[in-house]
């Protein structure tokens, strides 16, 4: 009913890389006078979501193949659909947006069943399990790429490109133009990896810097997210290098850290590289090698092909190729802005707002 205010039920695993793309928005939604609620499941119990209710519904992920556990995962997302199927009952939303994953899997199968609209956000370069999945029962998908890799041909048309949606902060850094390298200035390093990643970089960057000539070494300035057991060894390499070096495991502030970045080395989750892109700063990224659908893999290739990255894969990111990388690009600053400027150029600082319009008009219309 146009005019009236939607009940839009996001689900969401309760990890950040799905929590995060819906938290966004979920803050257009309220700004725009919709009623949120969020599905997840019990990792998100804690989560501050900015919904009117959060209803923890149970799910599984597809691990092991042999009989057992594939009984048990089908066994935990049947219970899932049917309280899901209960739950949509009882606050009959306007439409339900799944962020991928399987914990998405039991609201929109039980949205389908009671004939809810449906949207699907796929934030990677390619479509992942859970989401191809879902693809047939779905009304609309949304993306977070412009190229989306192992989509079947019948569900394209269903397809429309929002982006993916990111923080407050990420806007905010968004604004912050890219400095030039000068010849002879700091050359300001960002690294970081993720939970799944840290380890790769605290082996790789500091053996890296320790190969590059010595006039270079005494320009760095680098921070780096580094696991808790690892920030000695890794402060130790820079100390004995005499390179200026901030290292912590976390960073809340890490939007304004890229931004203030001439050069980022990270993983490439489509959070890093839609924050990336948004931002505007040169990466070379190193997708995660065990990842069942490659998705950064697909990620990464995106922003390569763009302009904006160097891809490289973790097999051959030794401290050999990143030193020469990380000379080449200082030797020419030219090409580090140039890279820059492509990255921001495949970024979408508005895709909460692209991703609330496909939202409201599968919903019924807009407010």
């Amino acid at each position: 009913m146009p005019g009236a205010s939607p009940l839009v039920l996001l689900a969401a695993g309760g990890t950040g890389g799905h929590l995060f793309p819906a938290e966004s928005l979920a803050v257009v939604l309220n700004k725009r006078g919709a009623t949120v609620d969020l599905a997840t499941d019990v990792r998100a119990a804690h989560f501050e979501f900015p919904a009117r209710e959060v209803h923890l519904i149970p799910s599984a992920t597809v691990r092991g193949r042999d009989p057992i556990s594939l009984a048990r995962t089908a066994l935990m997302l049947g219970r899932g659909t049917l309280k899901a199927w209960s739950v949509i009952g009882r606050i009959r939303p306007a439409v339900v947006v799944g962020f991928g994953g399987y914990p998405t899997v039991p609201p929109l199968i039980a949205a389908s069943w009671r004939n809810v609209p449906t949207v699907l956000h796929e934030q990677n370069g390619v479509m992942g399990r859970a989401n191809r999945l879902l693809a047939a029962r779905v009304t609309a998908i949304a993306t977070g790429f412009r190229v989306l890799d192992k989509v079947d041909d019948s569900v394209r048309a269903k397809l429309t490109f929002t982006g993916n949606p990111v923080r407050p902060l990420v806007i905010e850094a968004s604004k912050v133009p890219y400095h030039p390298l000068n010849a002879d200035g700091t050359l300001r390093l960002l690294v970081f990896g993720g939970s799944q990643g840290a380890r790769v970089m605290s082996e790789i960057v500091p053996a890296a810097v320790e190969k590059l000539d010595a006039a270079l070494r005494a320009r760095l300035h680098i921070v780096q997210q580094a696991r808790p057991e690892d920030i000695d060894s890794v402060s130790a390499h820079y100390d004995k290098l005499g390179v200026a070096h901030t290292c912590a495991p976390f960073f809340s502030d890490l939007p304004v850290r890229m931004a203030a970045a001439h050069l980022v080395i990270s993983r490439s989750g489509a959070s890093t590289v839609a924050e990336l892109s948004a931002i505007g700063r040169p990466g070379i990224l190193v997708p995660l090698p065990h990842a069942l659908d490659q998705d950064q893999l697909a990620n990464a290739g995106v922003l390569q092909d763009a302009g904006g990255a160097i891809r490289i894969v973790q097999a051959e990111f030794t401290p050999e190729r990143l030193a020469r990388e990380i000379a080449g690009l200082a030797a020419d600053s030219s090409r580090l802005s140039v890279m820059a400027q492509a990255a921001k150029a495949a970024g979408t600082v508005d895709a909460a707002e692209r991703l609330a319009d496909l939202v409201l008009k599968i919903a019924g219309g807009s407010v």
